[in-house]
């Protein structure tokens, strides 16, 4: 099962091309950030309450994108919120995509291409490996089916779409006649995350302080 992070980055992708789509870099900073403190809350290794987030498990859980933010927060001398937490992960951003990026390559599921512009610029884009296309467009497919029906969707959907809603990543994937059409759907699943809330009410936390931090824009 792909990590929250891995689907993250692979909606941000375009099928046909490799290169990621116009999404603003706070934008990408916080959906990362909130990715990562999600599955760990997912992953029963933190939780929070009105003032702070905390770790109830500080046993690491074998992942290379998990594991150094758990430490981080175990490490912490102090104890801190939620959002001061998805603004510090968020410095480390750019770390979390390329690692990100180089376990969906090392899965089979992408490919990387480095071009030249008048040999000089350089420029990635990352498009399907031959045996993980059908991988790579199923996270974008079941968003796009959760869209677009009555299905109920699992937990762990609700926490993605959350995170693609509030990062403004929804705005880039469809266009417009397609997301006024989809509005009140969002609305509807976001609505769903108080049944989310009594399986891990620490998503829908750190969800609530992902959309205030994108309204702060703190750095």
């Amino acid at each position: 099962m792909l990590t929250l992070v891995e689907e993250i980055i692979l909606l941000t992708l375009e099928d046909k091309s490799g290169k990621f789509i116009h999404v603003p870099e706070h934008c990408i900073r916080y959906a990362l950030s909130g990715a990562v403190l999600m599955e760990l809350a997912f992953l029963g290794r933190i939780d929070t309450d009105p003032k702070r987030l905390f770790v109830t498990d500080r046993e690491a859980v074998d992942d290379d994108l998990l594991d150094p933010v758990l430490g981080r927060i175990c490490g912490s001398k102090e104890q801190h919120d939620c959002s001061y937490w998805i603004v510090e992960v968020g410095r480390d951003a750019k770390d979390i995509r390329e690692r990100a990026l180089e376990r969906l390559c090392d899965k089979g599921i992408l490919n990387v291409h480095e071009d030249l512009f008048l040999w000089v610029f350089r420029s990635r884009r990352y498009p399907s490996a031959r045996d993980g296309s059908s991988e790579r467009k199923e996270v974008k497919l079941r968003m796009m089916s959760l869209l677009f029906s009555d299905e109920i969707p699992a937990p762990r959907d609700i926490a993605i779409m959350g995170l693609a809603d509030t990062c403004g990543i929804f705005a880039r994937l469809l266009a417009r006649p397609e997301r006024e059409r989809a509005q009140a759907r969002i609305d509807a699943i976001r609505k769903l995350e108080l049944i989310a809330r009594t399986v891990n009410g620490s998503v829908f936390d750190i969800e609530i302080e992902l959309a205030r931090a994108m309204t702060m824009r703190p750095y």
